[in-house]
């Protein structure tokens, strides 16, 4: 699959697969802050993306980071978005967790999706699970 990227920041740093076969490519910060505990940041990325309807890119974490506490937050982008793409990161540490410009602080990840076509109704048929919400398997 072809993907059409903007630089629209000659300092981005375009996100990039780290090996052959990976699904997420690293989105790189493009400045260093340091996120208190359940503080949160919104990094910029410097690019837009182009691609087909019918898929969605999506902000994932990266492991190296959420072991720390990090998150990221949201992160859903549409076939039709052509603006900054960015990613709002919150620690959810006990301690301060520093993020230098360069560092990789979220994956991409695109994704074929459906889109549905809601038809509204007045019941909806039985299943074995019903309504069951948390908790509704159990614990063992």
């Amino acid at each position: 699959m072809k993907i059409k990227i903007r630089k629209l920041k000659e300092d981005a740093k375009l996100p990039t697969y780290a090996n052959p076969g990976d699904v997420g490519m690293d989105m790189y910060a493009m400045e260093t802050v340091t996120i208190p505990p359940m503080g949160h940041h919104r990094f910029w990325h410097g690019f837009a993306l182009e691609f087909e309807n019918g898929y969605a890119a999506i902000v994932k974490d990266k492991s190296s980071i959420s072991k720390a506490g990090l998150h990221t937050m949201g992160g859903v982008f549409d076939a039709g978005f052509r603006g900054e793409y960015n990613t709002h990161v919150v620690n959810l540490g006990s301690e301060a967790y520093t993020v230098e410009a360069g560092d990789k602080v979220a994956q991409l990840i695109i994704y074929p999706v459906a889109i549905a076509e809601l038809e509204e109704s007045d019941t909806l048929s039985e299943s074995v699970r019903g309504e069951g919400s948390f908790g509704s398997t159990g614990k063992k």
